[in-house]
């Protein structure tokens, strides 16, 4: 019997392995899927998207402007002039570019579907209550996700780019690598999206019971810290960049509080009512 149980558990493993096996590969088709739209619409993608935060054109910069002139600060904030110049030192570099902006990219438009092959996986592990107390979360995640991403490519990479690329040592001329300043565009939105993703983690935590509202909220200081430490890693090292990154996250974590609330008050009702049915 023994053996019989060990057996029927291997199995059970191996086809959680499979399983997981399964939604990697779907996942991984569908971001070469994504990457591959992304590739061929290579004149688009780096014109209109990548090199769009270099045009004094670009739409943060002439609401900067729009803005200046609204609060009597004439053209203060009006940007009318980017003199950083990008350049490729390698034979591969814009080549290299190219796979590096489609992987990228690629990730960012399958997020919905591949994240939705993460939660097929995790979904058979809950049970019939719990899972419809999660429903929509695929489509709250991906909410979140792109939200994240507009902020970072709109307002956080735009002052990375205007306070690094014009930041002048003596009369060293600034000639930016293609390829530095494609990491610093993409790191910056990325990590943005993923960022964005605190309530859905909380969500989570709370769920399995590892996170309380009441130790979200005692250890509020520390991820106010620790928030300010990610933005001052992912923005350029000036107060305004990071308090514009801050400010956002510190919304989500208040939003996730209120979410572990929400679940600690179903649960003890559940657990209430189930006492009172057991009596």
């Amino acid at each position: 019997m023994k053996g019989q149980e060990d057996k029927q558990d291997e199995m059970g493993f191996m086809d959680h392995l499979e399983e997981l096996r399964k939604r990697l590969f779907f996942s991984l088709i569908f971001i070469l899927t994504a990457a591959t739209v992304v590739f061929v619409s290579k004149d688009w993608v780096f014109n209109h998207l990548i090199f769009g935060p270099r045009n004094p054109d670009f739409i943060t910069f002439r609401a900067w402007c729009a803005l200046s002139h609204m609060t009597g600060a004439g053209d203060a904030l009006c940007v009318t002039d980017i003199t950083y110049e990008l350049i490729n030192t390698s034979m591969l570099g814009n080549f290299s570019a190219h796979i590096l902006v489609s992987a990228i990219g690629g990730f960012i438009v399958a997020f919905p579907l591949t994240f939705g092959q993460f939660w097929r996986f995790i979904k058979p592990g809950l049970h019939g209550a719990e899972a419809s107390q999660v429903r929509g979360v695929t489509w709250a995640a991906s909410v979140l996700f792109f939200m994240g991403v507009s902020f970072g490519y709109f307002v956080i990479a735009p002052l990375s780019l205007q306070f690094l690329g014009h930041y002048e040592i003596g009369d060293v001329q600034a000639r930016i690598a293609l390829m530095s300043y494609l990491k610093t565009v993409a790191s910056i939105t990325l990590a943005a999206g993923l960022i964005f993703q605190v309530p859905v983690i909380i969500h989570f935590l709370a769920k399995m019971g590892l996170v309380t509202p009441a130790g979200l909220r005692k250890f509020r200081k520390h991820t106010l810290v620790a928030t300010l430490i990610v933005a001052a890693i992912i923005t350029p090292p000036d107060l305004t960049s990071q308090v514009l990154v801050a400010m956002p996250v510190l919304g989500l974590y208040e939003i996730g509080i209120l979410q572990a609330k929400r679940i600690v008050r179903r649960q003890n009702a559940e657990e209430a009512k189930s006492s009172r049915s057991e009596s």
